[in-house]
């Protein structure tokens, strides 16, 4: 720590209980009260350099001086510098002598080489060149906030501070910490960070913007001196455990909320999504105002697919009706959407090159190249969407077993996620069951809202087994279920056979050549072609594979749904049921065991009339 000491003369001031004096052979003609301390002084030397003193002693021989900066030890100090007497300086006192200078008013006005111009001088040319210390004088500023503002000494090292945090090549004035942090993993937060942590927030705020404003700290070093900032003073992992502190601290937590939104990077990937959804999650607890919170928000939508799905499980504020804030979920959902939609791209969609013809580069390798990355970009997009869809529904699960979940909030997530961003949809089928377990009061019509979010081509076998056998679902759900998986189970029986078939057609191709006299085998090829039975009474050909799909069609005619199907789809349920569980010819075969009555009926509203047996298979 750089220390300067003024004058030279020993030191001659003694305390007698509240009564502080200087030994002299002259009597002592100035009483000054400050901060219930008694100086006893000479005017000569006090007025000499203090023009406060020489107005007020005008008019009397005792002054008081209330709310004096730094107290009676600071205007001890003063009046020994007056005296010639010896005097340390360091970042401790600095500006509180600096401060109480003022005050008196000793300035260049009132004596040549005053107090006041010799602290600034040794501010500017040695306190604020070293790390430790310019931070000490910072962290003492706030004690005397009003005077620090008046004569510019806060900004001054909040200057003189981020000069020395943007320069590498400051190590040698740097702390021995900050010499260490410099030589640690480019992972890591940046070497300054813990030592700016424990500055208060409106001084860490103004520091952080002038960071920023040099240009040349990377974004990521600030996000990495933010989080640092918020670990040290947001609790409990950016708060709730009873919504931490309260009163005064609420206030104070609140504003450093909104101070660290306003100071986020713009790039993507500065800070991390777990890091902006614990903000968000501080800020809705703490009642933020509404700008902080679309400003975490948006940026959470930015990067979503990086989250857990405990980052999204914000607490609702005090005397909400759900556990979790689904809320602050579905504006970020919303916030996704509409950068989807302002990118003029639907996430999932092919890759632009892929969807038509586009204008020419100047040449053909910068149009490969390009069609290369946007090929990689539409990709990756579509990944993250996949992401997403499985954060959100693992959200979807945890919130379902509040029991004051409205359904109308939990439709509204389900269908807020895309489609494309669902390749399956075995963790929604859990939201689903999950839900129906713990609203079991729910009627019929409010079952059937719930479901129209599942697609059941989307169920595992797993999920389909146990879907089939849940007494909670609509029945039409189990129905459509069923069909699936028994649909399922004869393509996966079929497929093998058909391949046997082809290889059976490329091998007496081949042997017709080979052989000239093979009457025999053209004879069994032309049969196979033709659509002759093999010799197990299956037609496998491609025309009776139509036939078969011909004959499934008449199954998909459009019905209206009546409440005395009820019966006839239970008998198909409880009927079909068991075949989840045997062989794949058995799962064929008990979709054939539906009943004779009303075999249309039955399995009518399980397709759109606008669909065909040729879109489904497609998918």
């Amino acid at each position: 720590m750089k220390l300067m000491k003024l004058g030279a003369r020993p030191d001659t001031f003694f305390t007698s209980g509240p009564v502080r004096s200087v030994y002299t052979e002259v009597a002592t003609d100035l009483e000054i009260f400050v901060d219930n301390c008694l100086f006893r002084l000479h005017k000569f030397p006090l007025l000499s350099k203090c023009l406060l003193l020489q107005a007020l002693c005008a008019e009397s021989d005792a002054v008081e001086l209330p709310g004096f900066p730094g107290g009676a030890e600071a205007f001890e100090a003063c009046a020994k510098f007056c005296y010639g007497i010896a005097v340390t300086v360091g970042a401790h006192n600095a500006v509180a002598l600096r401060c109480a200078a003022a005050r008196l008013g000793m300035t260049e006005a009132a004596d040549r080489g005053n107090l006041g111009a010799k602290l600034d001088a040794f501010l500017d040319s040695c306190l604020l060149r070293r790390w430790r210390d310019a931070l000490a004088v910072l962290r003492s500023t706030p004690r005397h906030a009003a005077a620090c503002e008046e004569l510019g000494v806060t900004s001054r090292c909040v200057e003189a501070v981020a000069i020395l945090a943007t320069d590498p090549g400051g190590g040698s004035n740097a702390s021995a910490s900050a010499a260490a942090g410099c030589s640690s993993s480019l992972s890591s937060p940046p070497w300054w960070a813990r030592d700016l942590s424990e500055l208060g927030v409106d001084l860490f705020w103004r520091v952080m913007v002038a960071v920023k404003a040099a240009g040349t700290v990377k974004a990521r070093a600030i996000g990495d001196a933010l989080s640092v900032y918020a670990r040290r003073w947001l609790p409990n992992g950016y708060l709730p455990a009873e919504q931490a502190g309260g009163g005064g601290d609420d206030a104070n937590h609140r504003l450093l909320v909104e101070k660290m939104a306003s100071l986020l990077p713009a790039e993507r990937n500065a800070v991390s999504c777990g890091f902006l959804l614990k903000l968000l999650k501080a800020a809705t607890v703490l009642r933020a105002s509404p700008a902080t919170k679309a400003e975490l928000t948006r940026r959470a939508a930015m990067q979503l697919e990086d989250a857990g799905v405990g980052d999204l499980l914000i607490p609702s504020c005090a005397g909400g009706e759900t556990l979790y804030d689904v809320d602050a979920v579905m504006a970020i959902l919303e916030e996704l959407a509409l950068r989807h939609a302002a990118a003029g791209m639907p996430e999932g969609s092919p890759p632009p090159h892929a969807r038509g013809h586009h204008r020419r580069s100047r040449s053909a390798e910068s149009s490969e190249f390009e069609g290369a990355r946007r090929s990689t970009s539409a990709a990756a997009s579509h990944g993250a969407m996949v992401r997403i869809g499985r954060l959100v529904d693992g959200f979807l699960v945890e919130v379902a077993k509040d029991p004051n979940l409205p359904l109308d909030k939990l439709v509204a997530i389900a269908e807020a996620v895309p489609d494309c961003a669902r390749p399956e949809h075995d963790d929604l089928y859990r939201a689903v069951d999950t839900y129906l377990r713990v609203h079991p009061e729910m009627d019929k019509s409010s079952r059937k809202k719930l479901c129209r979010v599942l697609n059941c081509r989307k169920l595992s076998e797993t999920a389909s087994m146990h879907a089939a056998q849940n007494e909670l679902l609509p029945l039409r759900v189990v129905v459509q279920v069923l069909f699936f998986e028994n649909a399922r189970a004869a393509a996966a029986l079929s497929a093998p056979t058909v391949a046997n078939r082809v290889a059976g057609v490329k091998a007496l191709l081949a042997k017709t050549r080979r052989e000239a006299d093979g009457g025999e085998d053209e004879h069994r090829l032309r049969g196979l072609a033709a659509g002759a039975p093999g010799g197990g009474g299956e037609d496998w050909s491609v025309e009776g594979l139509k036939r078969a799909a011909s004959r499934i069609s008449t199954l998909r005619m459009k019905l209206e749904e009546e409440d005395d199907d009820d019966a006839d789809d239970e008998a198909f349920v409880h009927r079909a049921r068991p075949g989840l569980v045997r062989s794949a010819s058995s799962r064929v075969r008990a979709l054939c065991a539906i009943p004779a009555g009303k075999p249309k009926r039955m399995l009518s509203r399980l397709w759109p009339s606008s669909r065909s047996i040729a879109a489904s298979e497609r998918h």
